[in-house]
């Protein structure tokens, strides 16, 4: 097409990568964001998300000339909700022009607009380019929460209250600002397009399948409570009927559910995963399970021509939601890579550890250690407490110490609030200690610490505490 001179504010149609054209408006890059190098492009923020990108001029068309065009051929909710952004924006913009129009000087005369010099592609100092009537991008409130991180720049003040973020050099030749947190972005990664399966709504899985469905995955759900799929089938989800369903209409199928059984079930029950397992297929075992289990499920899921690999996360519910989960990866490493675009959507980063069994090794031992810690905060404060000493003085003194984590914070401030809304079920870490020891009896291991946790984890459960948070093992140790 030929080439379209471009100014800032000026509205437009960006393409990045295989996502459709997205409508966008040219603003000013942040200061410390340097144009990519030979590269024609404007600096670009999506409506409708949170995205910023440079984009080649080849990719861009006015906005105005090519909407019906773009209508025309682009379907979907996100989509339409992103032209009705852009349709807003230019309402309000219109109604403060007309307010300006009805305002002069003393006397009476209007006062000129000041002339915006054209956006050539060879421009490489953009900053004098600013609008002053144009919000900096650092300033606008979908991206005050981030934070530019560059190798070469010492980290900024607003860092303990900011999420970093990456630079990401594409294969599409565009260079896309990334969240840490990969959530959401739309344009910054470019979802596979292989059909993806989700089984599990639980307090994990529902976050992970909301950030699939952000980041434009095709994804087909399955709950055994169907009506947990229904906010997601509102946002664009397909309701698989049966596992095994879900397993032979997708290309890629997760599982996350709450222990071993509940794995099993799920594959080898009736209308299970396996009988949806075709040549190729991919099965994803997301939950926290014994190595034992993942070994059968491998077994079973090869058997039938099927490729496997165990992914359990690291986090919490809160974490899920926010794309900030630390996936273990193990067993077929071409699925890991088939799966890149997904783990990026639903975690800040991932691992892979080798064989089958061996990411579920290392999450028991991660959950054993959290597990063994929120116990031992728990009677750190309970102790307090019984020697007369303020439990929120404690609080203070751990927060300022080398123990200092957002977890100790969280954790021990909600507890002095008494609110135990789950964020990781009391009954899943019980779970998590348990298989631990067992592996440790297995490896002829000692987990003293372990054991001991293991048994305040159960008196908790006792008192009814299965379904609260983690953190209400405190109330073992009140009772």
């Amino acid at each position: 097409m030929a080439t379209v001179h471009l100014r800032i504010g000026d509205l437009v149609w960006g393409k990045l990568g295989r996502y459709p054209p997205w409508p966008g408006k040219v603003v000013s890059p942040p200061k410390d964001l340097k144009k990519p190098r030979g590269k024609k492009c404007h600096f670009v923020k999506f409506f409708g998300t949170e995205d910023h990108a440079w984009i080649k001029v080849e990719q861009l068309k006015p906005y105005h000339a090519h909407k019906e065009e773009m209508i025309k051929i682009n379907k979907g909710k996100r989509f339409q909700q992103a032209v009705d952004a852009v349709e807003d924006f230019l309402k309000k913009a219109k109604g403060k022009e007309q307010n300006l129009d009805g305002k002069g000087d003393s006397k009476g005369k209007k006062t000129p607009n000041k002339p915006l010099k054209i956006l050539e592609e060879d421009d490489e100092d953009l900053s004098a380019l600013k609008d002053p009537s144009e919000k900096p991008v650092k300033d606008d409130p979908h991206f005050h929460h981030f934070l530019l991180s560059q190798s070469e720049k010492p980290a900024s003040s607003m860092e303990p209250i900011s999420k970093r973020l990456k630079i990401i050099e594409e294969d599409t030749g565009s260079t896309s600002i990334q969240a840490a947190d990969s959530t959401a972005i739309n344009g910054s990664i470019t979802p596979t397009d292989k059909r993806i399966g989700f089984l599990g709504l639980g307090l994990m899985g529902s976050g992970i399948v909301s950030n699939l469905l952000k980041m434009g995955h095709v994804v087909t759900v399955w709950n055994r409570t169907v009506e947990k799929c229904d906010l997601f089938i509102q946002e664009g989800a397909r309701l698989g009927r049966t596992p095994a369903e879900v397993a032979s209409t997708c290309d890629i199928t997760f599982s996350c559910v709450s222990d071993p059984k509940a794995a099993r079930d799920l594959v080898l029950g009736p209308s299970g995963v396996l009988q949806g397992i075709r040549p190729g297929k991919c099965y994803i075992e997301m939950s926290t399970v014994d190595p034992e289990t993942i070994t059968e499920l491998s077994q079973v899921i090869t058997s039938r021509g099927g490729r496997f690999l165990e992914a359990p996360v690291a986090g919490s519910q809160q974490l899920s939601n926010d794309g900030m989960l630390v996936i273990l990866a193990a067993g077929d490493r071409t699925v890991y890579e088939d799966c890149s675009s997904c783990f990026q959507a639903m975690g800040k980063t991932s691992f892979f550890l080798g064989e089958a069994g061996n990411a579920a090794r290392m999450m028991l031992i991660l959950n054993m250690v959290q597990g063994s810690f929120m116990a031992t905060i728990a009677e750190g404060l309970t102790l307090a407490q019984a020697t007369g000493q303020s439990q929120q003085t404690f609080l203070d003194i751990l927060c300022q110490g080398q123990m200092a984590s957002t977890f100790v914070d969280q954790k021990c401030q909600n507890i002095l609030q008494g609110n135990f809304k789950p964020d990781y079920y009391l009954k899943h870490i019980q779970k998590d200690l348990r298989l631990a020891i067992s592996m440790g009896d297995m490896a002829n291991h000692p987990t003293p610490m372990a054991a001991a946790a293991n048994e305040v984890y159960k008196r908790a459960k006792a008192l009814d505490q299965s379904d609260n948070d983690i953190s209400a093992v405190y109330r073992a140790y009140i009772h």
